[in-house]
């Protein structure tokens, strides 16, 4: 079988030109041998299973971590895993590549012997040892080197997940955080800005990032002149309140946290930063203590105003957030006021039912029925009826929602039955023919 090497396939070896301007008409035969059976390409770094067959060691990683458990040309079942480098192969590519040089093939670079669970074993205990003598500096060279080995390739970030990293990095944080996040400021943001994409972290690694000292070096993180590193550490308190709002309790007693939250969602063009923070804002009010001392605060820096504003911005999970967060704050009476007062507020909340999702329908439906209970005036009822929430509220009922939901939603029909006649607006003709559910 022919294969030949033309200029608009060059772009799969590795992304570099292997052919120049002066030799695009040339056609150069690549041996069979020398083309991963999986990818096709020339290969960087052969690898021979068990089966006998080499393969490019990208390929063929891919093609395990994707739960294959056979080799993909004989189709036999592997009896293991291992992944032996074929020097002989490589080197033999190697040569070929030189000889052909005048064609504008480059040489394919010897690549790095892979790391195993032994080097990441090692490299932990090393950090733990340096962090709990306070050596920053050093420890901060093992951060940098994990970071080497996890942008090589994806098998390397799995095998450093998989290896209790996470943990190492959690613990080294806290560590350098209750001794002083100021002098140690630089091995504590790279460790941060790793963490990210080790979740989800273990219980330990959790508890060792929601003690006090780290909880107070992240908030002061969140007011750093440094984007992707606020990200990474709001990230990381959305991760440990999602999974245990045990945390609150620590987290609500350290000042400057309401006032860092509202000002990340007013951050610019970073819609995850958003996401996350209001998740933050919806875990804290959703605790009873975090209700109690937090909520009032939020009011006033404008958490009513800014949920509705990303409510427009029409994101699901941004909306859905941002729904959450209205749904609490309207418990309280001040808040139940701040939002009815608000002109937006019962057009949106009628606007998104079914219109997001199932959660942010409950949500809205929630705060309606909080709106029309809490003041007990008809004010929010009426308002709801002219934007058309006696329609929306039966098509919901029509539909799969939490008994809860559909409780609150037959409550606000009764009520708004109420109404309904004496306004002149009100035109429910197009649905008479909906079967009741109440």
């Amino acid at each position: 079988m022919t294969f030949f090497w033309k200029r608009p396939r060059a772009s799969r070896l590795a992304g570099k030109k292997l052919l120049s301007k002066q030799t695009s008409h040339i056609e150069l035969t690549i041996p069979a041998h020398f083309r991963c059976p999986i990818s096709l390409d020339l290969m960087k770094d052969p690898v021979t299973l068990s089966t006998g067959i080499t393969y490019d060691r990208e390929s063929i990683e891919k093609w395990i971590r994707d739960g294959n458990q056979t080799c993909p040309v004989t189709n036999q079942v592997l009896t293991n895993f291992d992944q032996i480098p074929n020097h002989m192969i490589r080197r033999m590519i190697q040569d070929w590549c030189v000889e052909n040089r005048a064609h504008g093939v480059e040489r394919i670079p010897t690549p790095r012997t892979p790391i195993t669970c032994y080097d990441i074993i090692e490299i932990g205990s090393k950090m733990m040892a340096l962090a709990s003598k306070g050596d920053a500096k050093r420890c901060l060279g093992l951060v940098e080197k994990i970071n080497v080995w996890a942008k090589e390739s994806e098998q390397s970030k799995s095998l450093i997940k998989d290896n209790g990293l996470g943990f190492v990095l959690a613990a080294s944080f806290e560590s350098f955080a209750s001794l002083s996040c100021e002098k140690n400021e630089d091995v504590i943001k790279e460790i941060m800005l790793m963490l990210t994409w080790m979740f989800p972290l273990g219980i330990e690694g959790r508890s060792k990032l929601g003690s006090t000292q780290s909880l107070r070096c992240m908030t002061r993180l969140l007011s750093v002149d440094d984007l992707l590193l606020k990200k990474s550490c709001i990230l990381t308190l959305k991760e440990l309140l999602s999974t245990d709002q045990t945390h609150v309790k620590a987290l609500i007693d350290i000042d400057g946290l309401p006032e860092a939250l509202i000002n990340l969602i007013n951050a610019p063009d970073s819609l995850s930063i958003k996401k996350s923070s209001f998740s933050v804002i919806y875990h804290i009010i959703s605790t009873q203590l975090g209700h109690k001392r937090l909520s009032s605060r939020f009011l006033e820096l404008g958490a009513v105003e800014l949920s509705l504003e990303a409510l427009v911005e029409g994101d699901k999970g941004l909306s859905e957030m941002a729904l959450g967060v209205l749904d609490r704050i309207s418990d309280s009476r001040e808040g139940n006021e701040r939002v009815q007062k608000h002109a937006l507020s019962v057009p949106l909340m009628v606007k998104k039912i079914l219109r997001v999702s199932s959660l942010a329908t409950e949500f809205c439906v929630s705060i309606l029925w909080k709106l029309s209970n809490i003041n007990g005036d008809g004010g929010a009822l009426v308002e709801a009826l002219h934007v058309g929430a006696f329609q929306k509220l039966l098509l919901m009922l029509q539909v799969n929602c939490g008994e809860e939901t559909k409780m609150k939603a037959t409550e606000m029909l009764k009520l708004m039955n109420q109404y309904k006649n004496k306004l002149e607006c009100f035109d429910s003709g197009h649905y008479k023919y909906l079967r009741k559910s109440y």
